[in-house]
């Protein structure tokens, strides 16, 4: 079976930061596209950032400049370092990963960004 389990978020103060953690099994990882998601209350899960299996990366408009994804291939591990973060950012952030034709999620975890 396919497991995702995030960790490392939390409640910050605006202008901080995080670095979350995927913990990947059950899949080749280092051939996977690994993605990020959040979603807040009352929005749609919106896709954060994303990192193919070469290493190429992508971020969403509303954090470039902000977060940095990567992977390690050895550990079979995401992350998601997010500095200067601002209240906007404040949702549940999910790792996703697409494989053997399904999507895989992990259980999300939240990031609160408030003074």
């Amino acid at each position: 079976q396919v497991y995702l389990r995030e960790s490392g978020g939390g409640l910050v103060q605006p202008g901080g930061s995080l670095r979350l953690s995927c913990a990947a099994s059950g899949i080749n990882f280092k051939i996977h596209t690994m993605n990020w998601f959040r979603q807040s209350p009352g929005n749609e899960r919106e896709l954060v950032a994303s990192i193919t299996s070469d290493g190429s990366t992508n971020l969403a408009d509303s954090v470039k400049g902000r977060f940095a994804v990567g992977r390690n291939n050895a550990r079979n591990l995401l992350t998601l370092q997010m500095n200067n973060l601002k209240p906007d950012d404040t949702a549940v952030y999910y790792c996703n990963t697409r494989a053997r034709g399904s999507d895989f999620w992990g259980r999300g975890t939240q990031v609160t960004v408030s003074a």
